[in-house]
């Protein structure tokens, strides 16, 4: 008699790699009980490799300019929307309702760090993940525009669980730029998640897009279906350096 447990361990782990419940049946009737823990080890070590060159390739196709964790990560200056709190941030439930974040505070409070562990994180749940300075992604698209291959950039980007736009707005868009960053943002909505990482107060976004009513559609998007997060204190850079030089 085979034992029942290590028998559906060995079903799951085998239809998971898309072996027909034919030739599993035909296993578990003439193997033995030893014999079906080593076929249950090998396949199961055989997923555990699938899945580690998954998340390699996710975590290459993402760009991200540096690795960055949530552990340790000091939330003390960081004012959470009211019915939110750090749990919920870092569980990534806004992700299955496709929901959007605004990191807003000044230069060097982390909200860069913050975003790059989350997105980190997401690709360690297999999730898809595109990392870009908002400034060179509207470069690129401009160039991709001109160049007559824009659909590969917005299907490519389409395809993504997350999309973290860095430094939004630390640099203005020409109208060209901001309504090809659009096609981005309105594509996104209640399809996929944005983190935007910014210093520029929302009344100000008018002078990013060079057009208020482009800005005004797209905060009417992130305020329907997303959360603003605040990051103040002191410049976590600066306190960084300041304990380098003091070493």
């Amino acid at each position: 008699m085979k034992n029942n447990d290590t028998a559906t361990r060995l079903r799951d782990n085998a239809r998971a790699l898309f072996i027909s419940n034919d030739t599993i049946d035909d296993l578990l009737a003439w193997a033995t009980p030893r014999q079906i823990d080593a076929v249950n080890t090998m396949l199961a070590r055989e997923i555990e490799h699938r899945e580690q060159g998954k998340r390699q390739r996710l975590l290459r196709r993402a760009k991200f300019p540096v690795i960055k964790s949530l552990d340790g990560y000091d939330y003390t200056h960081v004012k959470m929307p009211d019915g939110y709190d750090t749990d919920q941030l870092t569980s990534l439930e806004l992700l299955d309702h496709a929901q959007d974040l605004v990191f807003y505070g000044k230069t060097g409070r982390g909200k860069t760090h913050l975003a790059t562990a989350l997105g980190i994180k997401a690709v360690e749940q297999g999730r898809t993940v595109r990392f870009c300075q908002t400034a060179e992604l509207v470069l690129h698209l401009g160039k991709a525009k001109r160049a007559g291959n824009l659909d590969q950039i917005l299907k490519d980007l389409g395809r993504a669980d997350l999309i973290i736009l860095d430094e939004f707005g630390y640099v203005p868009f020409d109208i060209d730029g901001a309504r090809l960053l659009y096609q981005i943002i309105a594509g996104a909505y209640e399809r996929r998640s944005i983190i935007f990482t910014t210093n520029i107060e929302f009344g100000k976004w008018g002078t990013i897009f060079a057009d208020d009513k482009l800005a005004a559609a797209i905060i009417d998007r992130i305020v329907h279906h997303g959360r603003l997060i605040e990051f103040h204190g002191p410049s976590r850079r600066l306190s960084q350096a300041l304990m380098f030089n003091n070493k």
